[in-house]
């Protein structure tokens, strides 16, 4: 079977270049990873799961192109981890979990590659609930969703990502609100890294409330698209991170703010839909050194797990928008409570990550709703019927 995961035997004898696989298992807290790898299509393709306590793990499928293995498990891990998190902090009754797909040098059939992929996470029986990302199209959930039930973003269900960008306008809103005391974006300079789904609407958001745009992404036609609708200046590469501005917003892939960057940022605020914008937690440190106030990711930008997720479940848009309409108010409670652990005070990030780990210690106050149980139970019989 090409969708058999790896035995704990076969996962302990991988040695990519001296890299072992559970290092990475117990560096993130992951409780495991199950592998493909399907030469009829090119598909290798790793999913990592980080928690289940609070229950499914669900995160989306990224089809990106690695340097190596390596650097694959560490992304789905990590990833994994800040799914858990995030699903904890927004009160969602899920886990955390994430695949990867390796991109190949020469994708010969994307509708094979995702059909496999398909099946890979139908072998996963609901463990995992996958969703769109980076590299992945509608199109291709929707060619997963005809091989398993599992899919929380399809043209049925629809885009997460304007959600992701609403709510991360919104928190954007309350961090400069205090941090500036004043309720209004207009006038305030806002560099946005990333054009993709949620960085366009974003900067679309921003544009109608006033906001002077500075913009930088990999394509120029997304870069030259919002020059002309929004009025944004355009800088190339690494020159966004030099740019004076009130807030600075990574909406791309994450890892972008660590030591070499840090020096050269000239923001105010750090808020952005990318995922895990720190290369280390303690990053965050140095940008609070230099005056700077990051907005936990994490916490930011979880519109678009709380649409795709309670869509899943069967929640109606009433249910979905009250808890989205919480994402500001959480982003204030990071803010401003005053969290002390062992008499020293905690920094955003590290009250986020206390909130979040401590609803997972606690488990599940209560079952989950009535909605979600029948949701997985009619998805599970769809996939034996399916089989």
């Amino acid at each position: 079977m090409p969708y058999a995961p790896a035995t704990p035997d076969e996962a302990a004898s991988m040695d990519h270049g001296g890299y072992e696989m559970f290092e990475t298992l117990s560096k993130y807290g992951l409780s495991d990873f199950h592998l493909i790898n399907d030469e009829t299509c090119g598909l290798q393709a790793i999913i990592a799961i980080h928690d289940t306590t609070l229950g499914p793990a669900i995160g989306g499928c990224r089809f990106v192109a690695y340097p190596d293995e390596q650097a694959a498990f560490e992304d789905a891990a990590r990833l994994a981890q800040c799914m858990s998190y995030k699903a904890a902090l927004a009160g969602l009754s899920f886990g955390g979990g994430k695949a990867v797909i390796m991109q190949p040098a020469h994708v010969v059939n994307r509708k094979l590659l995702f059909t496999r992929m398909g099946d890979f996470i139908a072998t996963l029986k609901g463990h995992y609930i996958t969703a769109m990302d980076s590299g992945t199209t509608l199109l291709d959930m929707d060619t997963m969703a005809t091989r398993t039930p599992f899919i929380s973003s399809s043209s049925k269900i629809g885009d997460c990502s304007p959600y992701t960008a609403e709510g991360l306008y919104q928190g954007m809103k309350e961090a400069f609100n205090i941090h500036f005391s004043s309720s209004t974006l207009t006038q305030a300079r806002i560099a946005i890294q990333g054009l993709g789904h949620v960085g366009m609407a974003l900067a679309e958001r921003l544009h109608r409330a006033g906001a002077h745009l500075i913009v930088s992404d990999l394509d120029p036609r997304k870069t030259q698209f919002a020059e002309q609708r929004f009025n944004a200046r355009v800088v190339v590469g690494d020159a966004i991170y030099q740019q004076a501005c009130e807030i600075f917003s990574p909406c791309g892939l994450g890892g972008i703010i660590n030591v070499s960057t840090i020096p050269h940022l000239r923001c105010a605020i750090i808020a952005g839909a990318a995922n895990n914008q720190l290369i280390e937690d303690s990053d965050e440190e140095l940008l609070r050194d230099r005056g700077i106030l990051y907005v936990p990711d994490f916490a930011i930008n979880a519109g678009g797990l709380i649409y795709a997720a309670m869509r899943f479940s069967g929640e109606n848009q009433a249910c979905i928008n009250e808890k989205l309409r919480r994402i500001p108010s959480t982003i204030r409670k990071l803010l401003t409570l005053p969290s002390v652990t062992h008499g020293k005070a905690l920094t955003p990030l590290q009250t986020a990550l206390l909130f979040a780990q401590q609803r997972i210690a606690d488990g599940p106050n209560t079952a989950p709703p009535t909605v979600i149980q029948e949701s997985l139970s009619k998805r599970k019989q769809q996939a034996i019927v399916a089989g």
